[in-house]
């Protein structure tokens, strides 16, 4: 490719435009633009993204909003910084290195508006079951939140998670409706490496129907997610209620191994 030369996918991606009007900062409207295209099959496998000076020329953003949303991409194996030659489009089956989830990138790169509504915010001291699930000693403190997921202002996933207080010990309800909670764990250095995560199907009680705003008796799946950092340590347990209404599941199943999805009406 010439220099000056940009592909359809490159031009979509600095043609974009990022909303400073957004609750949602701007490295992850970047990373959720990249992604969608990724995911639409515009951006291939081994494709050149655009470079990080055209990036902050196009979009008007800073070199280190540039450099983390790329950053984030990396680590989630989508794509791959090469010296002196740029950042090319992963292959996934080679590349991914760890487990990382963001609900506001995932929503966003399916072109949709993500937003949370944090129901519940609590320090607490959890119940056995979830110090044995946590390997947590009795009498840990945890904090624990409800949140609310939107798509497109619509009430999606009825979210609560637990976190050993000792990874951020001086976390507010403030910071979880302000910021990214993984953002705030990724600059004290915990990043996910692995998960495991299970799928039921369920009925919905009154409470947890009218916080989804779906009728009493509504089919969802109760999701549980346990996510670990490389060296072993359970940091986080997540059970949620997702409307069924809403969300399928789908498995891909290759001679190189099974991907898993979801995907949003």
């Amino acid at each position: 490719m010439r220099k000056g030369d940009c592909t359809v996918a490159q031009h979509r991606i600095l043609s974009s435009k990022l909303s400073l009007d957004s609750d949602i900062p701007l490295y992850t409207q970047l990373v959720g633009i990249i992604k969608h295209n990724i995911a639409s099959g515009a951006l291939r496998v081994g494709e050149l993204l655009p470079s990080e000076s055209e990036l902050c020329r196009a979009l008007d953003v800073s070199r280190n909003t540039v450099r983390q949303a790329i950053g984030e991409l990396e680590n989630e194996g989508l794509v791959v910084r090469k010296r002196g030659k740029g950042t090319f489009v992963a292959d996934p089956n080679t590349t991914r290195r760890g487990v990382p989830y963001s609900f506001t990138t995932e929503i966003s790169s399916m072109g949709k508006s993500p937003s949370s509504t944090l129901v519940d915010f609590t320090v607490m001291t959890p119940q056995h079951d979830i110090c044995d699930m946590m390997g947590l000693r009795q009498g840990a403190k945890v904090y624990r939140f409800t949140r609310i997921r939107k798509v497109d202002g619509e009430p999606l996933i009825l979210e609560t998670s637990y976190y050993p207080q000792y990874i951020y010990p001086h976390l507010t309800r403030d910071m979880v409706e302000t910021h990214s909670f993984y953002s705030l764990l990724y600059h004290v250095g915990i990043m996910p490496f692995s998960a495991r995560e299970s799928y039921e199907a369920v009925i919905l009680d009154s409470r947890r129907a009218k916080l989804l705003g779906v009728a009493a008796g509504s089919c969802a799946f109760y999701h549980q997610r346990r996510t670990c950092t490389e060296d072993g340590r359970v940091y986080e347990y997540t059970c949620s209620y997702i409307r069924a209404d809403r969300v399928r599941l789908d498995v891909h199943m290759q001679k190189s191994g099974m991907t898993f999805t979801r995907s949003i009406d």
